[in-house]
């Protein structure tokens, strides 16, 4: 049975202070959650939380990592560097990165592919925007940033995989799609992953819901036989906000 698994993209909020207080915060009220637990502060952050988080049940991880491991590249982070800081996992293809940075599929699987290499958990985001859901399109974005995304992911480097769906429209708007909606989506993407891995692999995969869930809609969505955790934004960046999720 996949166990449920919450994890907390900070995006760019927090100084290191701050970064510190909401991650000691967190250690004390997740200690002993049934749940798995992610957070993922700005790269200025990352060794102030390790110290705290270090030996608790909540993993490290980074909101992006570059698809190199050295060389001139400024402005990125390679694994290597991340893996210095003792972060265990990394969000890829988050849908800002795709839609206001311009990331394509190729970029992307680069980066999953060299993540995988050097002992990462992935998650990898896939989602669709207003208007390819308006067209009736949905399924053939996500399906197609799934296959693109694992492109080259052997069955054992699945294991590493996590996929989280984000529609793009319910991002940051307050908008959320309905517990249905994000459930058919959820199971399209397992049929994908079961048509690239096999059956097995994809009744095994967790899927992330990363569309605005907060504590009021947690329970719905998590009731969806599919859905197998959050990828929270701003309900993240408060004790407050982001423990009720955890906690569900």
């Amino acid at each position: 049975m996949r166990q449920c698994y919450i994890a907390g993209n900070w995006k760019m909020n927090k100084t290191r202070a701050e970064a510190i207080d909401l991650a000691r915060g967190l250690v004390t009220a997740l200690k002993g959650g049934r749940h798995r637990y992610m957070i993922a502060p700005p790269f200025t952050s990352l060794d102030a939380v390790a110290s705290v988080i270090r030996g608790t049940n909540i993993r490290l991880g980074a909101q992006n990592v570059a698809c190199e491991e050295s060389g001139a590249h400024t402005g990125e982070v390679s694994p290597l560097m991340l893996k210095d800081l003792g972060v265990r996992t990394v969000i890829i293809g988050h849908s800002e990165r795709r839609h206001l940075y311009k990331e394509g599929d190729a970029l992307i699987n680069k980066k999953v592919r060299l993540a995988l290499k050097h002992g990462f958990e992935v998650i990898l985001c896939i989602g669709e925007t207003l208007e390819e859901r308006e067209a009736g399109k949905a399924q053939e974005i996500c399906g197609s940033q799934t296959r693109l995304g694992l492109a080259g992911v052997t069955g054992d480097e699945l294991d590493g995989v996590v996929i989280a769906y984000e529609p793009v429209w319910a991002i940051g708007t307050g908008k959320t799609a309905t517990p249905e909606d994000a459930q058919g989506i959820h199971a399209f993407t397992r049929v994908t992953v079961a048509g690239l891995y096999g059956k097995a692999a994809a009744e095994k995969i967790i899927i992330q819901y990363g569309g605005s869930m907060k504590a009021d809609n947690a329970s719905a969505l998590l009731a969806q036989p599919d859905i197998d955790g959050g990828l929270i934004g701003g309900a993240a960046l408060t004790v407050d906000t982001f423990v009720p999720i955890c906690l569900v």
